[in-house]
Formats: structure tokens, sequence, C-alpha cells
């Protein structure tokens, strides 16, 4: 798991995540969660997180977000959506993980994010985007590009050994190495339903 969690510290480092830092997160599949698990450690003292999916809106409560926000696929939906995600934070959202990649998603991100804040683009849904960059260039939003991770896992470690992240809650599934279980295992996390992280058992 230090893996999966290594993403989120890593992004939690590019935007240089601490004690003022309100953030939002668009996304709450595996890098999603990952990602607000480390903005908690790292010390944001509020967490939004937004999804389209009930299941993994509830998953990101019980981790610790402060709030979610369900939205829709529809990018028609974006001002209107913004204004309810603003609404939600009660304050300034300084950082935005987008931990989906999608053309509304990054567009909700650009708008929702306070003049001078951050928009971190994390997922990958979209190899190219159409994404309103001139208003978010006026209002001096910088956008800042995560691939992977570098030099996390010492800290990763750290945040396991003392307590401070919990992955456990993550792995909803496991399955052994029989062949049978192994397809068993790839049908399960590519159908999604309540597939969060999926682990085979050596």
């Amino acid at each position: 798991m230090c893996e999966p969690l290594s993403v989120g510290i890593h992004a939690c480092r590019r935007a240089n995540i601490g004690p003022e830092t309100n953030v939002l997160i668009m996304g709450a599949g595996p890098i999603g969660l990952v990602t607000l698990l480390a903005a908690r450690a790292f010390g944001a003292p509020k967490t939004v997180i937004v999804d389209v999916d009930d299941y993994r809106l509830s998953v990101a409560k019980s981790l610790g977000a402060d709030d979610i926000v369900k939205v829709s696929t529809n990018i028609q939906d974006v001002a209107e959506e913004v204004e309810l995600i603003q609404k939600v934070m009660g304050a300034s959202i300084n950082v935005t993980f987008d931990c989906a990649g999608f053309d509304k998603t990054m567009s909700t991100a650009l708008g929702a994010t306070q003049p001078g804040g951050k928009v971190c683009l994390v997922g990958m849904g979209h190899s190219e985007m159409t994404v309103p960059l001139t208003p978010a260039a006026a209002r001096e939003v910088d956008v800042i590009g995560v691939f992977r991770y570098m030099n996390t896992w010492p800290l990763c470690l750290e945040f396991l050994r003392s307590g401070k992240i919990d992955v456990k809650p993550l792995i909803t599934h496991r399955f052994g190495f029989s062949q049978k279980e192994v397809e068993e295992a790839f049908e399960t996390s590519a159908r999604g339903g309540t597939a969060i992280k999926v682990m085979f058992n050596l």
C-alpha cells in the first residue's frame, strides 16, 4: 500500500500542504482516498472530497473527510457545482487535487480554487483536456503536474508505523493466487462497485 499512498504524499509535497491549507479533492477513487489520508497527515485543517458515487463518498467520510459533495457527470453543471463546493468548504479552497483527470473535474477544480491557489493534476483520465485556463490564469491559479512519486517511501513507512495514516480500510477484497482467484480479482477490480483496493494474499 506504500505504492498508491506515495502518489498522495508526492502530490501533497508538490502542493505544499500544511496546517493552513484547505484542501478539495476531485475523485474518491483509490488515489483520491490516499490523497485525502496524506493531506490529513500533512495537517490540512479542512478536506472536502467530490465524486459521482455515493459509496466512494461514504468511504471518504469514514476516512476523515470533513465533508463530501456528490456531483454529476454533466459538464454543464460545473458553475452550479463550483458554488455548492465552495459553500460546503465554508472557507477559501487553497489547493485542489484533481485525482480523476477529466475535462469536468479539472474545470471544476480551476473554478473552485481561490485566486492565487493551486490545482494539482494527479489523475490521468484523459491524455488531453479542454479546460478554461484563461479565467484561471486571470485569477493566478497555479497548475501543478504530478506523475507518480519520488523519494516518498521513508515518509510513507513512518506515517504507517506511527499510525498517522491507516490504509487498511482501503483494502476491500483479498484473493489467493489460483488461476480462478486471479481472474476473479481482476473482474472484481474492473467492476468497481465496492472495490477500492483488491489485494493478493501470498
